[in-house]
């Protein structure tokens, strides 16, 4: 089999499958008790919050436990929105966001806050002179992802940190679920982003957990209530085997960092590069500014559905865009925001690559679309 779905999810790592079992079956206490077992628990709970700080090289008390990407996009538009709506009550997102941002926005909508989308070029990538246009006196927060995760294309995080200097009350969130160990840190995680999101199972950890940074000085509405935990913030009983079996993972990511974007653009070159040459193909991930796990396309007149299956009857895995929206055989919401015709966006396909990837697996894939397009060809 051939795994090229990546970005829906990756394969967790053997240490950190193994992390996750040992501190299941030694490490059982409640993290809140009083007695040995629960402080053994809290100790490695801590541990873990601070190798994590440590990678991303922020401080410990800025690292926040949750089940995931979806739940620290909801956390962080829903928190600000309901801690700061006395200051104003109007949100701006990208037209590109993830659904967990997007319908979030879209809720909050529900409960009197206004929401703009900022606009994005034919490339996918937001036009920060719009996004500048669109903030208001009553702006509480300003939501962009730093890759897209249909098409791949990196955001201006770095100028819209720039932008933002002018309006120290803004807060500004970062869905970088598809960007961490994937391109530099710098590049998203800049002095005046105040809020990111995370999902350990984008890199090789357990699903089911995740983080979120969370800059000190600024201010949430609790997400739970309950037994206080997370300082109060998101109460319930934290998942200590996977919350340290994703540090684990995130170390080991970052071990393989500086070879990892060499690695992924030479295959994804190598992708590009072939699939280029058919004349029925559209490639919609830019060749600057796009990280190197991502490549989406289209085969002109076949669903990607059905390109999709047909790949998979093959052992090979691939995607139809988004993977949380996939099962709904929708157009790609990017591809609208990108002015394409619904037509051609109902034919894309996403390839999400990894370290693990092989260039025989690049050769095989081409082989085999090949045929498929042949195939195709003689239908349509």
């Amino acid at each position: 089999m051939i795994y090229f779905d990546n970005s829906a999810t990756t394969e967790i790592y053997p240490a950190s499958l193994d992390t996750y079992v040992k501190t299941s079956k030694r490490v059982f206490g409640n993290p809140s008790s009083l007695h040995y077992l629960g402080v053994q628990a809290n100790r490695l709970l801590e541990q873990a919050r601070k190798q994590i700080a440590d990678t991303l090289q922020v401080s410990n008390e800025e690292i926040a436990f949750t089940s995931g990407g979806t739940e620290g996009d909801n956390w962080i538009l829903k928190g600000t929105a309901f801690e700061k709506r006395s200051y104003g009550k109007h949100l701006i997102i990208s037209s590109i966001e993830h659904p967990a941002v997007k319908k979030t926005a879209e809720q909050l909508t529900h409960f009197g806050f206004e929401v703009d989308q900022a606009p994005v070029t034919e490339e996918g990538i937001i036009d920060v002179n719009q996004l500048a246009e669109l903030i208001r006196e009553d702006t509480i927060l300003v939501s962009v992802m730093a890759v897209n995760n249909e098409v791949g294309t990196i955001q201006p995080i770095q100028e819209i940190s720039t932008l933002l200097e002018k309006y120290p009350k803004i807060h500004f969130h970062v869905d970088a679920v598809q960007a961490i160990a994937k391109i530099d840190t710098q590049k998203w995680l800049t002095p005046r982003v105040d809020f990111a999101a995370f999902s350990a199972h984008k890199f090789h950890g357990p699903r089911g957990v995740g983080f979120i940074y969370w800059k000190k000085g600024r201010r949430l509405q609790a997400l739970m209530t309950g037994g206080g935990q997370e300082g109060e913030q998101r109460s319930g009983t934290e998942n200590v085997p996977a919350i340290v079996a994703m540090a684990r993972a995130l170390r080991l990511t970052f071990e393989k960092i500086n070879q990892r974007p060499e690695h992924l653009n030479h295959l994804k070159d190598a992708l590009m590069k072939g699939l280029s040459t058919y004349d029925k193909v559209t490639i919609f991930s830019p060749e600057e500014n796009s990280a190197p796990h991502i490549l989406c396309l289209a085969l002109k007149g076949i669903r990607g559905e059905v390109l999709v299956h047909a790949l998979e009857e093959k052992e090979i895995i691939t995607s139809t865009t988004s993977a949380c929206s996939s099962k709904k055989n929708t157009a790609s919401s990017t591809l609208a925001a990108m002015n394409v015709a619904s037509a051609l966006a109902t034919c894309a396909i996403r390839i999400s690559l990894d370290e693990s990837n092989t260039v025989a697996e690049v050769e095989q894939f081409m082989v085999v679309f090949d045929q498929l397009y042949q195939r195709f060809s003689k239908i349509n």
